[in-house]
């Protein structure tokens, strides 16, 4: 098995995060340093940060609630941070992140597979959010969203946009870029004021209270 998916198996981190502590140097395999894209036996010993890494066999799945204010971090060492807030008695780490500014549904779990299917963009996982920007929408502006707009020189996939009210609307998109939909939105000449996630695949936030988590199962998500 290559280390870097033995590291998401035991709920260290994605498999992403995974080849980025290899590449600091700070993956052992018994008394090596580990390099990307290494294979472990059964006999072998993975240290992490010179700490044993043990394998999980329950895979854990929760959908959280977050509050504005909430870093998604698994560095416990940040102010806030999102583990630190849930408390939960077992390792886990959030499914890509909500900026501080950001409420709604992040998934958290040890399962670092599922973190590639939801968050690479080939796999078309939609995400829904609830928007409220500072002046009243119009056609033009909805049209610019569906179409994609030029973010760092990419062009965003085509958006789902519903109309909610003057200034409020869904949107649904399949990536998940540093401020997207803020991004967006300014790029269109609109700030936005509120942001909320209520949906990630199948799952939906629904009457979760804001701070809340529940135990849920993969089949829920995908």
């Amino acid at each position: 098995m290559r280390i870097n998916k033995f590291l998401a198996n035991a709920g260290v981190c994605s498999r992403r995060q995974a080849d980025e502590l290899i590449k600091q140097k700070k993956v052992k395999i018994n008394d090596k340093i580990a390099i990307l894209g290494d294979n472990i036996l059964e006999s072998d010993s993975v240290f992490v940060n010179g700490k044993k890494i043990e394998t999980q066999n329950r895979k854990i799945y929760l959908a959280f609630h977050k509050p504005v204010g909430v870093i998604c971090t698994a560095d416990k060492s940040a102010k806030n941070n999102i583990i630190d807030y849930i408390n939960y008695p077992e390792r886990i780490y959030p499914v890509g992140r909500l900026d501080v500014a950001t409420s709604g549904l992040i998934v958290l779990t040890n399962d670092g597979e599922i973190v590639n299917q939801i968050l690479k963009g080939e796999h078309k996982i939609e995400k829904i959010y609830e928007v409220v920007v500072d002046k009243t929408i119009d056609e033009k502006f909805i049209s610019k969203l569906e179409s994609g707009l030029y973010i760092d020189g990419i062009k965003t996939k085509p958006a789902k946009i519903e109309k909610i009210k003057d200034k409020d609307f869904y949107i649904t998109i399949v990536e998940g870029k540093k401020r997207q939909i803020r991004r967006m939105c300014e790029k269109c000449g609109y700030n936005v004021v509120k942001l909320k996630r209520i949906r990630v695949g199948k799952l939906e936030l629904g009457n979760l209270k804001s701070g809340e988590y529940r135990e849920i199962e993969k089949n829920e998500i995908l």
